[in-house]
């Protein structure tokens, strides 16, 4: 079974459990990763994260139930999982634009988020040279920059730039997340082993890695080479992935894009 027929069955799942709590744990299994791992590879392939497949799955479908079978809001709410009426209206006003409790009152205008189903495709094979590394634990020093998933490939370089003519050749480059349920990027940051005035602190835990080398420090080298890992290699990677920020290594020339692993 290749990744699509994967995901087809875990939207297959969520369709016929959008009434019930789903286990997160048993997608993961029907995938054969870890959680985190699972869940990075659906937002990657579906453009969303599990979370919100889900929350809009439910939403369309409690729209169909207010309307066409004209069930009071408060049963909706706990058919789809929410805990009182309070938390589902404010969740379906967000999505659908309208209350709940005015649906059979106005005319209106609601949305569907259909399941998501991929037809069959083929990997086109690629050749990926890695290695494992280990790397103890990192305390890093520099500056970042508030970005966010649709900006982040502009704001990168201009700052991993400012802080090379600044401070000189930047080490390690490292991109943030504020919600790891969702990856939502947070910010970006420009970061080196020794300390210098205004600099901030940074922690990297110990851990194994996979390390991908690439041969040049060009950004658009760079990316191409970590969207190929995000096409190619991850879907059908079989190392178990850690909620760890992926890092970009500079030294001797070169550029390490490193992915923390179990």
């Amino acid at each position: 079974m290749n990744i699509y027929e994967c995901l087809n069955k875990i939207t297959e799942y969520i369709e016929k459990h959008l009434t019930d709590e789903i286990d997160n744990n048993v997608l993961s299994k029907m995938m054969g990763v870890n959680l985190y791992t699972m869940k990075r590879i659906f937002s990657l392939l579906c453009n969303i994260s599990l979370a919100d497949y889900i929350r809009r799955r439910k939403l369309s479908e409690a729209a169909y139930f207010l309307y066409h079978d004209n069930m009071k809001v408060i049963d909706v709410a706990f058919k789809f999982g929410y805990d009182n009426a309070t938390s589902f209206s404010r969740a379906f006003e967000a999505y659908h634009g309208i209350k709940p409790s005015k649906i059979k009152k106005e005319q209106v205008q609601l949305k569907n988020f259909p399941r998501i189903e991929f037809s069959h495709r083929e990997f086109i094979p690629a050749d990926f040279s890695y290695r494992v590394v280990f790397y103890p634990d990192l305390e890093l020093y520099g500056l970042g920059v508030s970005t966010s998933l649709e900006k982040v490939k502009k704001d990168a370089p201009l700052f991993y730039q400012k802080m090379n003519q600044q401070y000189g050749q930047v080490e390690y480059a490292i991109t943030f997340y504020k919600d790891e349920e969702r990856f939502l990027i947070d910010s970006y940051w420009c970061l080196y082993k020794n300390k210098k005035k205004g600099f901030v602190k940074k922690r990297i835990p110990a851990s194994k890695w996979l390390s991908f080398q690439i041969n040049t420090q060009k950004t658009q080298d760079i990316q191409k080479t970590i969207d190929l890992f995000y096409q190619k290699f991850l879907p059908s990677c079989k190392f178990n992935l850690k909620d760890l920020p992926e890092i970009e290594y500079y030294h001797d020339g070169i550029c390490e894009f490193l992915i923390a692993i179990l």
